[in-house]
């Protein structure tokens, strides 16, 4: 309450000066603005025709389903989690799912700017000993206008899991190891882009990549980077409508039969030896955001 003191005092010949205070009603309080909360959370869950990882399917050419959560400070901080199902060549000695954990800090480097780093860690529960594996990673993203551009790149340092354990498919078919406890690193590089079309819930994508790793066989019979380099892209469009965004992406790799033979039966659908799961498709995605 504030205090306002009001002294009246008259001179009446010899009488003393009176004085007293007055109290004033205080003004009422201005209501603050709701401040944002620290922490956000959101998610999404997705179905996917063929789940690939860098050009390579994961998922054996078949349906995944695959969902993720994150939880960011306003600091810039966050930590998430993201999980799909696997098949085939990506099942890492017999896991069926992979769960990455993922941690890092996004900044703001101007209007329209930020960088983004932080480390994933791929793991397979299930599967056999030395899956998992860790890569750090930075991207930066730019926005002009409707277009959006992100650079990035991801590395793992050497591991057991990224190693080449086998020269060949034949190798690992045999269960024989070539070079048991070897470990490697892996490098991938990327570019993506989105471009908003006016007027429209469409957005047109593109993405290229580029790995370099291990031209063999890691312990469980996969690599993250199977022919040592190789190209990834796609092309595609999001349609978003609600909560619900709608991707149809081509997407491919330079990775032919022909320089895949030596790692098949591993590097093929159904690891029978036959179907590149690294050759051109068509994939569908619907996602639905929280």
């Amino acid at each position: 309450m504030k205090l306002v003191q009001s002294a009246a005092a008259l001179a009446i010949l010899a009488l003393p000066v009176a004085a007293h205070a007055q109290s004033v009603p205080a003004e009422p309080a201005t209501t603050a603005e709701p401040s944002a909360p620290a922490l956000t959370v959101s998610g999404s869950v997705a179905i996917v025709s063929d789940y690939r990882f860098r050009g390579v399917s994961q998922s054996d050419q078949q349906m995944a389903v695959q969902g993720g959560i994150t939880v960011a400070h306003d600091s810039g901080f966050y930590i998430g989690t993201w999980a799909s199902n696997l098949a085939g060549w990506g099942t890492f000695g017999g896991a069926n799912m992979e769960l990455d954990l993922i941690g890092g800090y996004k900044a703001t480097l101007a209007d329209n700017a930020t960088i983004d780093a932080g480390l994933t860690w791929y793991m397979y529960p299930g599967g056999a000993d030395k899956t998992d594996f860790a890569e750090p990673y930075v991207k930066l993203t730019g926005t002009a206008g409707a277009a959006t551009l992100t650079a990035g790149a991801a590395y793992s340092p050497r591991q057991q899991a990224i190693g080449k354990w086998y020269e060949t498919g034949a190798d690992a078919q045999a269960g024989v190891y070539t070079d048991p406890g070897d470990k490697d690193d892996n490098l991938y590089l990327w570019g993506d882009g989105a471009y908003g079309i006016a007027g429209t819930p469409i957005t047109a994508k593109a993405h290229i990549g580029h790995s370099w790793g291990q031209d063999g066989l890691g312990p469980n019979a996969t690599a993250v980077a199977p022919t040592g380099a190789y190209w990834d892209w796609s092309l595609g469009a999001d349609a978003s409508w609600h909560n619900l965004t709608f991707n149809l992406s081509y997407i491919d790799a330079d990775i032919s039969n022909r320089e895949a033979a030596y790692l098949r039966p591993s590097f093929s659908k159904g690891q029978d030896g036959t179907g590149n799961i690294a050759g051109g498709t068509v994939v569908l995605a619907v996602t639905a955001a929280f």
